[in-house]
């Protein structure tokens, strides 16, 4: 299982915010378009990721409610077709919630930072560690 150390903020000036990752000299952030549905689940949290270029992957994972940081233990599967695992979990497991954002990646070190602007909630900041082993 895969971990990774996160944390998330809202952010009330996007602009600003995108101007100072960019001045950190990181890459040129990709720029993606996302839709996570999230399914009814015991345990964890399970979510079908569609990108804009048709693919997907099926995401399982098991996180903290708590704020701040937190360490995320995932599994993840790619998918080449999406639409029919959309389907095949929906009538099996119920949908939790539909979260569609538009996604610019930046990478710095270890770190990914996404900054994310999110259908009717607003924009958002992340920072993703992605843990190697041992750490």
């Amino acid at each position: 299982m895969a971990s990774n150390v996160e944390i998330k903020a809202r952010v009330t000036d996007p602009r600003a915010m995108r101007a100072r990752m960019e001045s950190f000299g990181t890459t040129a952030p990709d720029e993606l378009v996302q839709i996570d549905t999230f399914y009814n689940v015991p345990t964890g949290r399970l979510k079908l990721r569609e990108s804009a270029d048709g693919t997907g992957e099926l995401i399982y994972y098991q996180r903290a409610d708590d704020p701040g940081p937190k360490v995320s233990n995932y599994f993840r599967a790619p998918s080449s077709d999406p639409a029919s695992l959309r389907d095949v979990l929906a009538r099996s497991l119920g949908v939790r919630a539909t979260v569609r954002k538009r996604r610019s990646v930046f990478l710095f070190g270890q770190t990914r930072i996404h900054l994310d602007q999110v259908e009717g909630l607003g924009s958002f900041i992340e920072f993703e560690v992605v843990l190697r082993d041992g750490q």
